[in-house]
Order: C-alpha cells, then sequence, then structure tokens
C-alpha cells in the first residue's frame, strides 16, 4: 500500500485589499501551521494557496483606485503574498486564480459538466441599476435576510447566519455600490449548474466523509442539504473574469464562486510548471487513491466547500480529488463585532505586522482559534497573553537559561554532573506531553495544541526553579552544571516544538544553539533522543519577547477605536 500524502488548501483571500486577521485565523495560519506539523513529522505535503481574484469586488476596487483591472490584481497579489511571507505562511506554491491555467482548467471543468448533462441554459430576470448603469453582481445587492434580520445581507449570502440567498430574497434591496434603491430587473441569458438534480450525488459524498469534520462543518453542510439544493447560475454578465466557451455567451464569464476553487487545482499546476515536472499536478488530482486533502475555511465559506465544489468535481468526473476533511472555524470578532475588510473595521495584517513581530500574532491567534464558537479579539487579552505565556513562560525561560550559563560556565554547554530521577521523570513528563501536542495537531485542534506547548514551556519553568543552580552552584558546581545543561537542552527542544507555531523565533534559538541541519528538522517523536553535546558553544541573544504595557493597550484602543457596529 502506497504512502498517504497530504493536500492542504487554504481559503483563497480576496483580492481587494490587505486582509484583517480574522483571514489570518480562520484559514491561512491553521493550515500553515498544520503543514509545518506535518512536514515536521517527515510526511510529504503540498501546501497550495492563491488569490481570488474574479468578479464585481475586483473590478469596483481597482476602479475606485484608478487603475485597470489586471494592475490592480497585479499589485494587490504582490502585497499579499509579501505580507504572507513575513508571517511566515509556508505555501508550497501562492498562485492567482487569475492564472493561464485557471482558465484552461475552468472552461475543462465546465464542458465536462456540460458533457455529463448538469449545465442548463436558461432566460432569467437580473437586477439592473440604471444609476450605476449595470447589472449588478449578486454580492453588489443588499438589504435585510429574511431569515435572520441581518440588515447588511449580500444578495448572494447572509454573512451574519451563512444561507444562501439570491438578491430576491432581500427585504428593501439597494446597490451597495451607489446605495441606490431604484433596482429594475431586466432578462438576461445565463448558464446554470444543475444543482437540484445533484442532491443524491453529494448527500452520498458528506455522508461518506462528514466523520472527520469538526461539527461546524457537518452543521452547515446538512442545513443546505436538509433545506433542498436550488440551482444556481455560473456565468455572470462582467468584463473581468473567465471567458465562456460557449456560442452565445462570448460576452459573459463565469460566477466568480465556479473558478475560484478550481484555482486549487490550477495552482497545483502552476507549482508543477514551477519545478519543471509539468505533469505532477495529476498526481494530486487526477486517480490520486493516496492522497489526503485537507481544506481549511471560515463558515461562510463551507457552503462552497461542503456543496458546491463537490458538486462540481463530482458531476465532471469522478477521478477528481474531493476534500477528505474540511476544517472550518466560527469568526474571530474584534471587541464582539465582525472584522470586515469593506468598513475597515479590526486590525489588519499590515497593520499587525508594523505593531509586533508576526510571532506575537501567530501564536495569539491559535489560542483563540474559534474552533467551537466565535471569539472575540481585544487588545486586553492579547497583552495578556504576550506577556503571561510568551514573556513570562517561553522568552524568560530561554534568556535566563542562557545568560545564567554564561555567567558561571561561559557561553558553552558545560561538562560535569550526572543526571538523575529528577531529570528521567521531566524528560517523560515532557515526552507525554509533546505526545498530546502531536495528538492534537493531527486530529486539528489547535486551540487544545497550543495549550499542550504551554505544558511543556511550564514543565521547563517549573524544572529550573525547583532545582534552582543559582543556589545549587555554590555548594555543588557539578550538579549545577548538570541542571543548567539540562535546562540548555530544555531551550532547543522548546525551540524545535514551537517552530509549528512561531518558526521566527524558532530559527532565532536554533541559530544561537549553533544546531545542525540534522538537529532542526528531527521529528518531534525524536526530539528528546538526541540532547545537546557537553561543549557546545552557544550565543547569547537579545530578549526574544518584550512585554506590552498598559499604556501599549490604551493607545492601540484608541488608535484601534471599534467604529459602532451596524
Amino acid at each position: 500500500m502506497s504512502r498517504v500524502r497530504f493536500l492542504i488548501t487554504s481559503a483563497l483571500p480576496y483580492i481587494n485589499g490587505v486582509k484583517h486577521l480574522g483571514n489570518l485565523a480562520g484559514s491561512l495560519l491553521p493550515a500553515d501551521a498544520y503543514a509545518r506539523f506535518l512536514r515536521r513529522e517527515g510526511e510529504e505535503v503540498l501546501f497550495i494557496c492563491a488569490t481570488d481574484e474574479h468578479g464585481a469586488p475586483a473590478e469596483i476596487a481597482a476602479r475606485e483606485a484608478g487603475m485597470d483591472v489586471q494592475t490592480y490584481c497585479d499589485l494587490q497579489h504582490g502585497i499579499q503574498r509579501r505580507i504572507y511571507e513575513r508571517f511566515g505562511i509556508a505555501f508550497d506554491f501562492f498562485g492567482r486564480s487569475s492564472s493561464p491555467e485557471n482558465q484552461e482548467l475552468t472552461q475543462l471543468i465546465f464542458q465536462q459538466l456540460e458533457t455529463h448533462g448538469w449545465i442548463d441554459e436558461r432566460v432569467v430576470e437580473q437586477t439592473y441599476s440604471r444609476i450605476d448603469a449595470r447589472f449588478l453582481a449578486d454580492r453588489y445587492i443588499v438589504g435585510m435576510c429574511p431569515h435572520c434580520g441581518y440588515t447588511a445581507a449580500r444578495g448572494d449570502q447572509c454573512e451574519h447566519c451563512t444561507r444562501l440567498l439570491v438578491p430576491s430574497d432581500l427585504i428593501c434591496p439597494r446597490s451597495a455600490i451607489s446605495g441606490a434603491d431604484d433596482l429594475e430587473l431586466r432578462t438576461t441569458r445565463e448558464l446554470v449548474l444543475r444543482l437540484s438534480a445533484m442532491s443524491d450525488i453529494v448527500s452520498e459524498w458528506v455522508t461518506k466523509h462528514q466523520a472527520t469534520w469538526p461539527p461546524l462543518t457537518r452543521q452547515i453542510a446538512w442545513k443546505w442539504l436538509d433545506e433542498g439544493l436550488r440551482d444556481r447560475s455560473i456565468t455572470r454578465d462582467l468584463s473581468w473574469g473567465i471567458r465562456v466557451p460557449r456560442v452565445g455567451f462570448e460576452d459573459k464569464v463565469f460566477y466568480v464562486w465556479f473558478d475560484a476553487p478550481i484555482a486549487y487545482i490550477a495552482t497545483t499546476r502552476q507549482w508543477a510548471v514551477s519545478r519543471g515536472t509539468p505533469g505532477e499536478w495529476e498526481s494530486w488530482w487526477v486517480d490520486a487513491g493516496d492522497v489526503e486533502y485537507t481544506q481549511f475555511m471560515g463558515k461562510d465559506n463551507v457552503p462552497f466547500h461542503t456543496v458546491m465544489f463537490p458538486a462540481m468535481l463530482l458531476g465532471a468526473s469522478r477521478q477528481w480529488t474531493t476534500a477528505t476533511t474540511i476544517k472550518s472555524v466560527h469568526w474571530l470578532d474584534y471587541y464582539g463585532g465582525k472584522f470586515s475588510t469593506s468598513r475597515r473595521r479590526g486590525v489588519f495584517t499590515d497593520q499587525a505586522l508594523e505593531l509586533y513581530p508576526a510571532d506575537y500574532w501567530r501564536y495569539f491567534l491559535l489560542t483563540q482559534m474559534p474552533e467551537t464558537a466565535d471569539t472575540s479579539f481585544t487588545w486586553e487579552l492579547f497583552a495578556d497573553t504576550i506577556n503571561k505565556d510568551l514573556a513570562g513562560m517561553f522568552g524568560n525561560f530561554v534568556n535566563r537559561v542562557l545568560r545564567w550559563c554564561v555567567s558561571q560556565f561561559g557561553a558553552v554547554v558545560p561538562h560535569g554532573g550526572m543526571s538523575g530521577g529528577r531529570e528521567e521523570r521531566l524528560y517523560s513528563d515532557c515526552a507525554d506531553t509533546i505526545s498530546r501536542f502531536r495528538v492534537s495537531m493531527r486530529s486539528l485542534e489547535l486551540r487544545r495544541a497550543t495549550r499542550d506547548l504551554r505544558g511543556l514551556w511550564s514543565l521547563a519553568n517549573h524544572y529550573i526553579q525547583e532545582c534552582a543552580p543559582w543556589r545549587l552552584v555554590r555548594s555543588d558546581p557539578d550538579a549545577a552544571a548538570m541542571v543548567i545543561r539540562t535546562c540548555l537542552d530544555l531551550v532547543r527542544i522548546l525551540a524545535i516544538t514551537c517552530d509549528i507555531i512561531m518558526p521566527t523565533t524558532a530559527r532565532t534559538v536554533m541559530n544561537a544553539l549553533h544546531l545542525t541541519p540534522i538537529e532542526r528538522e528531527v521529528p518531534l517523536s525524536h526530539v528528546l533522543d538526541h540532547p545537546l553535546p557537553e561543549g557546545r558553544i552557544f550565543d547569547v541573544i537579545e530578549p526574544l519577547i518584550g512585554k506590552i504595557t498598559t499604556d501599549d493597550v490604551v493607545r492601540l484602543r484608541r488608535q484601534f477605536d471599534p467604529p459602532q457596529i451596524l
């Protein structure tokens, strides 16, 4: 039996501007942590993402920026790519949904669906705004959701209750561009995906895979299926997008929801081309029985990944790879209200990097991962977490061990003394904690994994406090040398384990300890097997983590004062 390979995708960040911390916490960061963990475990991993570049929002954002849409997307893709690099998001490839590869594959999957009878042509009425002089894409019609009463629901989906909508569902609809409410319906031709006829296919697929899904994913998928699937348009009267390869539809493009998930496949193809192995993408996406495919996303994307995308792939060809696990999360709020790109509400990723190092954000966001319910970002909680955990437990331990060793033995792992029962218990406890961490990561319980990591830091701090080498050195220098040698090895262990969550900080510590490439890449299952050798020279480093003061919190609250929640 062939070894399992792991395909990982994060929901595609949209091109219309820098993303906020909610986007980072909801998909990009947990996907990266999982990919880093699996690589550390020695697994074969492919981590793919791309910017989602088509649709009316890109056109409108480009127009507001005074650019043509291609130039705008080129610029924004580069901005987002650099931000994610600074956050340590280690994609194997970060592509674009506007790539030639995505155009070709989107048209291919459309033709496969059409061949199998899943596409219909219909004359429909579509909303037209006379003030804006254009047909309005569903997401650019806003109004009240008929199900939950949310007043800023879009014409394609209510962000509050996640129900899919059509513009005619909205109460008091208006243009999201101009605010005009003098909307009218005009006839146009469109192509639709016959989702209503695919309900049994999708239900069978969900039933087969749902055992590995979190409750949120299952609940949203079955809510959709129980309410009955509706046919959905796959074409739009727009100029920016992937052209529809059908006579009479040359002036239309595919709806963004249709081509965006296909970009997962297309980006894998871009990755393969970049490696000089252009056919390699098929080993991940076509008849790939050895691939375990995990998708990461916020709850607003769940319907598209549990119903739409699998329906497309299964309807096109049973050979396409579909998701094994769909890891969805709730919202990360900002002081009780939603982060919002359009309203500039909350903290955005570029701003965050100007304030504090990336690892502060990575650690904090993973500790607050909204896995079972919405969680809320506050500056008070952020400061408390960084000060207590990163500065007080991790950073303080590393810095005090290195500095104390230098003061008594020099910048070298000291000789002398033999470990005893206390050290055996310590390493046994460390092994148990690391084992729990690995189980948590394998099961995608990321908040629990950060608690396990914190448990390892606690063991290290308890050991040095209990042994008190600063007192022991006066009566038994050899015993003190053994204790500090053990502590230096704990620094190594902490650096390697935290590499998954805080890669920049981990690299700083590994560099200070002069770890070899083999020592740096040791699997977690063997991290305790090869302690730092006596006589190893190390470097003293500046304090790893700075504390956030009460004055800082006051300043940040004032700077990012949350606007009134609408």
